[in-house]
């Protein structure tokens, strides 16, 4: 059984912007052992490729049997409860037999406030 992990962000203009859910990912490799979870992709919502759907074939196309779409956003807004659901009812629809489950965001877990603490001591030029 291969796992996968879709990790998911909005996407912007500014390739910097995007880079950030590629060094997410390598940063999520280095946690998670490789035959826990072999397949760790990444894709956008929009502005950037890969596109979701683009990256739940990529899962795929390298052997995943289920998969996590893993959503890099602060909250439960329209795009993780509406257009999450719609990619991951589409994908479905292919792939029955592929489970495919919406990850919760980020949001008010307990550590996020440690993170804008940390934060709010640094510069944006840091």
């Amino acid at each position: 059984m291969s796992s996968a992990i879709l990790l998911i962000a909005h996407g912007s203009r500014r390739a910097a912007a995007n880079e950030d859910l590629l060094r997410l990912s390598k940063m999520v490799r280095e946690r998670i052992p490789v035959e826990d979870v072999p397949i760790i992709e990444i894709a956008y919502l929009e502005l950037a490729a890969p596109s979701i759907p683009e990256g739940l074939q990529t899962c795929v196309a390298r052997g995943a049997t289920s998969i996590r779409m893993l959503p890099y956003f602060l909250s439960a807004g329209a795009h993780v409860t509406r257009d999450l659901r719609e990619f991951q009812t589409q994908f479905e629809e292919i792939h029955s037999q592929i489970p495919c489950i919406i990850c919760p965001p980020i949001g008010l877990h307990p550590t996020i406030v440690d993170v804008l603490l940390t934060r709010m001591e640094q510069n944006l030029d840091d």
